[in-house]
């Protein structure tokens, strides 16, 4: 019932880590970019989504005011809160955490669906503001007390229940005790409440062979299921692969482009300044005959005279720039294709890896539901099934 132990350290709900979620979570295509550019207003924001981030805290949220959905499950919450701001909340999500009391929901008032499967929590209640709740979770948690079902006959809307694996549903009058209270309820524990109006029609029809052979061809469907779900992953893997490879050659195509670009705007670049130099060349050495037969009309700078002296000097000087020009140009050069190529390098090792962090993710999330079915299956006792 309690969280596994996580190596990761306890994560905090900042600004930084909710921009990210939401940027991950918005939309890709060019709207979505240009949104990211112009900045991300919490307020827009409908749906949030901050599972598996080992939470410690709910905090920094009263800016989605307009939020409608929020996932946290799978972290490592002790206390529900920060939640005031969010009356527009219709569904949330905080199963597999370590909460041990109801609490902070009492501004929740459009709160449809809850979930709190897998806590610490022994008692039902806090809940009277949820006026419009319809689904409730709270499976594998702690509650022994047969009285909380009597608190929730209070919500009129309620018709689906989750209360498996809890010591109250190993009661024997557990169904019937939850039928009597909570007329209204269509769902208990993932199944509809007409399966059990007819006890006895059941039990006459079934046998315990029978029962038992249910049992096992349940636990060939999982494994069934398990192999389907696990194909549809790898050929998932093998169409993502594919479509990032061909993504990857276009990149670099695109990239080498960019740098033939580069190569021949640098080449005009140095076929100018070499016409530049010849002709500063040309002036220079016409300009020091003149000086040298008094012919010069304009005064020049002291410091420009100076170079003035004989042809070598100027030469030297001219050349000198010259070659500064063309090392400044090179240099350009070198710049833009390393950035271009590490840029390229960076894109692409980070949707490598990015889709392998979804694809077990996902592995994760399979081997949990269908872990999560066999558990179910194997806890379940024939007199559950005629329950």
């Amino acid at each position: 019932m309690n969280q596994p132990c996580n190596s990761m350290e306890p994560r905090v709900m900042d600004d930084d880590m909710l921009k990210l979620a939401v940027g991950d979570q918005g939309p890709q295509e060019e709207a979505g970019q240009l949104a990211k550019q112009e900045g991300i207003l919490f307020k827009d924001v409908l749906s949030l989504q901050l599972d598996f981030r080992n939470i410690l805290r709910i905090d920094n949220l009263w800016q989605f005011e307009n939020l409608r959905k929020l996932q946290l499950d799978n972290n490592i919450i002790e206390k529900i809160e920060g939640l005031e701001n969010l009356a527009h909340l219709v569904w949330l999500d905080l199963s597999f955490n370590n909460i041990e009391t109801i609490e902070g929901l009492d501004t929740l008032v459009n709160l449809e669906d809850l979930s709190l499967f897998n806590n610490r929590i022994s008692k039902i209640d806090s809940l009277d503001a949820l006026v419009k709740l319809q689904v409730l979770s709270l499976g594998n948690n702690r509650i022994d007390n047969m009285m909380n079902i009597i608190y929730l006959r209070r919500f009129k809307c309620l018709r689906t229940l989750s209360l498996s694996r809890n010591p109250i549903s190993e009661a024997e009058d557990y169904k019937m005790f939850i039928c009597a209270y909570l007329p209204d309820l269509m769902y208990l524990d993932y199944r509809r409440i007409d399966d059990h109006t007819s006890l006895s029609a059941i039990r006459e029809e079934l046998e315990l062979p029978n029962i038992e052979k249910m049992i096992l061809e349940c636990s060939a469907d999982i494994s069934e299921l398990f192999d389907a779900l696990m194909t549809l992953e790898m050929q998932l893997v093998e169409q993502l692969e594919e479509t990032i490879n061909m993504f990857e050659r276009n990149i670099v195509d695109m990239v080498g482009l960019f740098i033939e670009n580069v190569q021949s705007l640098m080449a005009q670049c140095r076929d100018l300044e070499n016409h530049h130099h010849e002709k500063l060349l040309e002036i220079s050495i016409s300009t020091l005959e003149k000086i040298v037969e008094g012919d010069l009309d304009e005064d020049l700078p002291n410091d420009l005279r100076a170079l003035f002296v004989d042809k070598d000097t100027i030469v030297n000087a001219v050349g000198a720039s010259h070659d500064i020009h063309l090392l400044k140009i090179d240099n350009r050069e070198d710049e833009l294709v390393t950035r271009i190529n590490s840029w390229c390098t960076r894109l692409i090792d980070r949707i490598h890896k990015d889709e392998i962090m979804r694809n077990r993710k996902r592995v994760k999330e399979i081997n949990q539901y269908i872990d999560h079915m066999q558990s179910e299956l194997d806890n379940l006792e024939c007199g559950d099934i005629l329950d």
